[in-house]
């Protein structure tokens, strides 16, 4: 604290250059772990607590008072990366002495120990510090009753202020959740403050941490039995924002995703009994749940809310039919429904460090040199790959241009039929369809098309486009056209009635016009004859030359009737047949009565 305090407040002399050498030979003799263990046995006979707070400051803060003061002239023992390991293994020794304090009766204190490290996992340096002391404790706890005292002792004595950023640096640094156990003991059931972080912020708070976090913190609920009445509170917690339509419909994917592996994680750790109190509660959250996810526009909700509701119908009702969805699995699927059943495979503890550890890892390195491939095959392969991936670019494309819709509803094959689609409750299929068949099943059907002729020119006059309809106003005007040429006097008289009627816009008078003209057009037109088949072109017959016997006269003859042209007198084609004009006798029923209102 000292020499600190003298490097802070000198000038750049030789005075500061030697404070500096000082400071350097003080952390690399280890004293950093003498000192605090001086901290640590004053700690039990009730020292001053504001020269404890000042060496808790120093030795935190020390990467920062230096680097301030030195800027550019820092060394590197003092970087942060190089500090933090460093105090790890001072503390690891610091810990080892209280280990053997204990052994021979003596009183200690690990608190400072505890603050020194939540000061540290604050300021953000969990990795650092926590990488070294993590391996050290778990190798230590394996075995020795003593040290696995310790190691609660430790986390159990970070104030609560400090107790989160040690608690989610701890989750994520040991390797699975027997270690977890074994380094924290009960302290989830024994602090709030880290009843809350382990329950509360880790699981429904915050999203980011991978699933080997998520599988590692239920895994250490799961272990013990006085943890385990928490696990079913947390499942329920989790079904309940699971559930909540703000969430659903507001909470980005990933947290969706994140809630959802916690869930499947809760189920794969409870048992039957465990879940014989809650079962009704969870079904009732699971439907609600259920149907909100269902009810989500976006496929990835759905899928999730779909293998969720299938986990957890299959955990709380296992007698009963169980939930089955039909939807795409993809990876994300395949590692939730694997959650259900794996549980995390822990590596093996570290084992003390040999000198021979250099000799096996150049050994290990010259291995993976050998086995790589080599630069040229790993090209060729990838040739060989994108070449294959090429290969669509050879398939020719189905032509689809001539590829009619198919149609659900069958188009109806009756006038009436059609008159009572047009007339009845709005049904879209079969409006469209009875739109587009009723021209042809008039011209089929002329003595049914007169019976209804006035009827169905009402209805198609006043018809509505119901819905988006292809070509909706040429297929009723062909009806019109159609029913007017089936019954000309009764449709026209009907028609021109209703051209200078009230309630009429002026499209629909029109329409009215342009069915009368094209309606006339259709009956003066002359009806078609049946065409003559054409008279045969004279065939010529081809000889094989390996014929044995040719008869050389008709080869000739034949080759000079197809070659000569004939020219005959009078007309070439036959006069068509004249045919009665059906418009002739009703035109006056077309044209008169538009002209009595004209001058009105």
């Amino acid at each position: 604290m000292v020499l600190l305090d003298a490097i802070i407040s000198a000038e750049t002399s030789f005075r500061l250059n030697k404070a500096i050498d000082t400071l350097e030979q003080f952390l690399q003799k280890s004293r950093l772990s003498a000192l605090i263990w001086e901290v640590c046995k004053q700690h039990t006979e009730n020292g001053s607590s504001g020269l404890r707070e000042t060496i808790l400051n120093k030795v935190v803060c020390l990467p920062d008072h230096l680097g301030n003061k030195l800027q550019g002239d820092n060394r590197s023992a003092f970087y942060p990366q190089n500090y933090f390991p460093l105090l790890g293994t001072e503390i690891v020794q610091v810990m080892e002495r209280i280990s053997g304090s204990l052994r021979d009766g003596l009183d200690c204190s690990i608190s400072f120990v505890s603050q020194v490290l939540g000061k540290v996992c604050v300021h953000g340096r969990q990795k650092e510090i926590l990488g070294v002391l993590v391996p050290h404790l778990t190798i230590r706890s394996q075995s020795d009753c003593i040290w696995q005292r310790i190691c609660w002792r430790l986390f159990e004595s970070v104030p609560d202020r400090w107790m989160e950023a040690v608690v989610c640096g701890v989750v994520q640094a040991v390797p699975g959740p027997t270690v977890l156990s074994r380094l924290l003991g009960n302290l989830v059931v024994k602090n709030k403050k880290a009843q809350f972080v382990m329950t509360q912020k880790l699981l429904l708070l915050q999203y980011s941490f991978p699933t080997k976090v998520l599988q590692t913190l239920i895994g250490y609920l799961a272990l013990d039995t006085t943890r385990r009445s928490l696990l079913t509170k947390i499942l329920r917690e989790l079904l309940e924002t699971w559930s909540s339509s703000s969430a659903v419909k507001h909470a980005p994917a990933e947290q969706q995703l994140y809630i959802s592996k916690a869930i499947l994680l809760c189920l794969s750790h409870l048992e039957e009994e465990d879940l014989s109190t809650s079962r009704q509660e969870l079904l009732t959250i699971l439907m609600e749940g259920m149907k909100c996810h269902l009810d989500s526009n976006l496929p990835r909700i759905r899928r999730l809310g779909m293998v969720v509701a299938e986990g957890v119908s299959a955990k709380i009702t296992p007698e009963g039919p169980a939930l089955v969805f039909q939807y795409e699995e993809d990876d994300e699927i395949k590692e939730l429904k694997s959650l259900l059943t794996r549980r995390l495979e822990e590596t093996p503890d570290p084992g003390p460090l040999n000198p021979g550890d250099s000799t096996h890892n150049a050994t290990a390195s010259a291995v993976l040199q050998s086995n790589a491939t080599p630069p040229n095959l790993d090209a060729s392969e990838e040739k060989g790959v994108d070449s294959e991936l090429d290969s669509d670019d050879d398939l020719v494309p189905y032509d689809m241009s001539q590829d009619k819709e198919l149609k659900k509803t069958r188009a109806p094959t009756y006038i009436r039929d059609c008159f009572e689609i047009l007339t009845g409750p709005e049904d879209v299929e079969k409006y469209e369809a009875a739109l587009g068949v009723l021209e042809t099943l008039i011209r089929r059907d002329t003595a049914t098309a007169q019976e209804m002729s006035v009827e169905l020119a009402k209805v198609l006059l006043h018809l509505e486009e119901r819905s988006y309809i292809e070509s909706f106003a040429g297929l009723r005007q062909g009806a019109l056209v159609a029913v007017t040429v089936a019954d000309p006097v009764r449709v026209a008289k009907y028609l021109t009635s209703e051209f200078y009627s009230l309630n009429y816009s002026l499209c629909q008078r029109m329409d009215i016009l342009d069915v009368l003209a094209m309606s006339a057009q259709e009956l003066s037109r002359p009806s078609s004859s049946p065409s003559k088949p054409n008279a045969s072109t004279p065939s010529i017959q081809i000889i094989s030359p390996r014929s044995s016997s040719p008869d050389w006269k008709k080869v000739v003859d034949e080759r000079i009737r197809s070659k000569t042209r004939r020219f005959a007198k009078g007309r070439s084609q036959a006069e068509q047949m004249g045919t009665p004009n059906q418009f002739a006798p009703v035109a006056g029923h077309f044209f008169f009565p538009l002209l009595r209102n004209f001058d009105r």
